[in-house]
């Protein structure tokens, strides 16, 4: 079987009865806020040289003091970053095909969270400013379980929110520690390609599903009566 031009393993296959999104590059374009919030921050902190953005964009999904400890910057960049892309939130925008799809799987019947790099009060209002909120029965934040990804720690806890087993979910993410995070749950681990900014090096980090668009996921996602009756 294949989507978007990319053969799947046979796991892949399985009917997924939940779906759980990383939020940055798989529901919301925020790069352009990110790299100007970054860049605020960096300046009044640092305040030597360009900001290296490129970089911290690698390391994407990840708690932002986990890429600070990376990256060898100061945690007090944390604070002006916040308020940056707090004032920048309005060009935020959902990509094309994602309301759709967020309207379709639960009439489906599957239950749907996020899980995120960002904080949770923080993901929460983004959300629920784009009129997202709704469509998730959870919303957890890297800030809320004891290791952030690539740990598996906030998979498996909207995994226990979500009351389905491992092999009975898939989680969609646009970074290598999104999938990362995923195969140490045993979920279902899918690349989102629509805004990937390095494609090879997703593709590197072993998905089993390959998604080029939102809708791709359908093929995984089948109605719970289309089950009961098969």
């Amino acid at each position: 079987m294949t989507v978007g031009g990319a053969a799947l393993p046979s796991r892949a296959a399985l009917p997924s009865r939940a779906v759980i999104f990383d939020l940055d590059g798989v529901l919301i374009d925020s790069f352009a806020v990110m790299r100007e919030a970054f860049s605020i921050a960096y300046d009044e902190v640092v305040g030597d040289g360009p900001a290296p953005f490129e970089e911290y964009q690698r390391h994407l999904g990840r708690h932002f003091p986990s890429i600070m400890h990376i990256m060898g910057l100061p945690l007090e960049m944390e604070d002006p970053f916040t308020r940056a892309s707090t004032r920048l939130a309005h060009r935020v925008t959902v990509f094309d095909g994602v309301v759709e799809l967020l309207r379709t799987l639960p009439a489906r019947g599957l239950p749907l969270a996020v899980a995120t790099g960002k904080r949770g009060e923080r993901a929460r209002s983004v959300l629920e400013g784009l009129g997202l909120l709704p469509f998730f029965a959870h919303v957890i934040g890297s800030d809320e379980v004891k290791e952030p990804k690539p740990a598996p720690d906030i998979i498996l806890r909207a995994l226990t929110l979500l009351d389905v087993p491992a092999e009975q979910a898939i989680m969609v993410g646009d970074a290598p520690t999104d999938l990362a995070s995923a195969h140490g749950a045993g979920v279902v681990a899918a690349a989102a390609l629509w805004c990937s900014p390095d494609e090879e090096e997703l593709l590197a980090a072993r998905p089993d599903v390959v998604l080029r668009r939102p809708a791709d996921l359908l093929a995984f996602c089948p109605a719970a009566s289309d089950l009961a009756g098969a």
